[in-house]
């Protein structure tokens, strides 16, 4: 034990970053590598109309100059025997809580951020071996019992570890320490830095920093001139330092949202009315499921030529009904959107978002009369459809033959980032509430 104990701090933490490797890819291929093994793929939308863009796509895929977000067409262009997937996202969080529980099993302190990552705090985890075993335990037991690649890694912080996780990909382990972020990161870009983006990094530029390391030596009084607060996590980035805390529980989400990418262009109200109601439905049954109120809605038009908009408004009261949240995406898209213009994609969100039993509700006196019906009637429906699926219960103006229908097909509607599908992981974890049972994925 004295051997494993020289590997761990005396003062600080381990942290590994898990991250799978073309998760949504490597899902497929798991489950079917007859099919997909070794072969260009890529996960999209609209996979029978070859339009809209490729959600990721495997590393076969990328080495022919297929990227993330490309349309399909263009791709195709590039790889005329590109092997185009139907999401499955309820395939994805099947695995997804399988490699999680895989990780659960060293500590418990790991907080997923999306579907296929997460960071571990592994401090208290010298029972199981050194740091690298540890990591490399887990590297081999997702691949062995899930047939999934990630990449780990290993470093004193957050930060660190999630930078080392990014520098081997598909399938590799780095350590990154502290003495070694002047070799590994300082000429490097200050965009490649992870929380750096592209319009930060052009700031920087202007202010003469390039690198990393021009930004870990630069003034922080002159970072936080330009950048306030941020200006001091951006010299503190630069030198490799990270106060974050692996955090199990999950915080409350600051806001739900759902969009959808169309098959078709989408012209007028009338058009978007069904696929505004789904969207509404879908958001509002996330919410309730928190045991949220929303105290605002707003919409997100995309046109065919990539321009996107958002309108929002605060609703007069704080509720948790899709009729109410309807009502309000059909009003700003009336107000702010001309009936002749196309529309390729659509996006219900909601915000100010509070805990029910929590909120202050104002009712007059007809909602008073009605709302613990419209409660009862929610729960209901709420209760039938998360037994008998998302079709059991549907208002009229969900009977739709749309593509907007799609979004009750469990496996269909996206996840990826709704940190809201990520539950506390523990030793009795099944399912999900709300969703089918079954059997972890596993390697015969």
């Amino acid at each position: 034990m004295r051997d494993v104990d020289q590997y761990y701090p005396a003062n600080g933490r381990v942290i590994l970053h898990v991250d799978m490797n073309a998760f949504y890819c490597s899902v497929h291929e798991a489950e079917d590598p007859g099919q997909y093994k070794g072969k260009p793929t890529a996960v999209a939308g609209s996979v029978e109309q070859r339009r809209g863009i490729i959600v990721t796509c495997s590393y076969a895929a990328r080495r022919l100059g297929i990227k993330t977000g490309m349309q399909v067409q263009k791709a195709l262009r590039l790889c005329p025997t590109l092997v185009l997937i139907k999401p499955n996202f309820h395939l994805y969080r099947k695995y997804s809580n399988a490699f999680m529980q895989i990780a659960y099993s060293y500590t418990p302190l790991l907080e997923a951020v999306s579907i296929d990552e997460c960071y571990l705090d592994i401090t208290g985890s010298r029972q199981f071996g050194t740091p690298l075993q540890i990591a490399e335990d887990i590297q081999r037991r997702i691949m062995d019992e899930l047939g999934l690649p990630c990449s780990i890694g290993v470093a004193p912080n957050k930060l660190l570890a999630k930078i080392a996780s990014d520098l081997k990909k598909p399938n590799g382990l780095s350590i990154l320490r502290l003495r070694d972020v002047p070799s590994v990161l300082w000429d490097k870009p200050c965009n490649e830095m992870f929380g750096i983006g592209n319009k930060t990094a052009e700031k920087l530029k202007r202010l003469g920093i390039y690198s990393i390391g021009q930004l870990a030596a630069a003034d922080e009084k002159m970072l936080r001139e330009h950048f306030g607060v941020m200006g001091s996590w951006l010299k503190r980035a630069g030198n490799g330092l990270d106060d974050g805390v692996v955090n199990p529980e999950r915080e409350q989400s600051k806001s739900i949202g759902h969009t959808t990418t169309l098959p078709h262009d989408v012209v007028g109200l009338a058009e978007a009315k069904p696929i505004l109601l789904n969207l509404s439905d879908q958001v509002a049954r996330r919410l309730r499921k928190q045991g949220l109120v929303a105290g605002g809605v707003h919409i997100t038009i995309r046109t065919p030529d990539m321009k996107t908009i958002t309108r929002s408004r605060q609703l007069e009261v704080p509720t948790e009904s899709a009729e109410d949240f309807y009502k309000a995406a059909c009003e700003l898209f009336a107000r702010h959107w001309s009936s002749d213009k196309p529309i390729r994609l659509l996006g219900v969100t909601l915000h100010s978002l509070t805990p029910k039993d929590e909120a202050a509700i104002q009712l007059d006196l007809f909602d008073y009369e009605r709302q613990p019906k419209k409660e009862s009637l929610n729960k209901a429906m709420d209760l039938l459809r998360n037994k008998f699926g998302e079709n059991a219960v549907l208002t009229a103006g969900m009977l739709t033959e749309t593509h907007s229908a799609r979004l009750r097909n469990h496996k269909e509607r996206g996840t990826s980032l709704q940190k809201d599908n990520l539950y506390k992981l523990g030793p009795e974890d099944s399912a999900k509430e709300g969703e089918p049972e079954g059997d972890p994925p596993h390697r015969d």
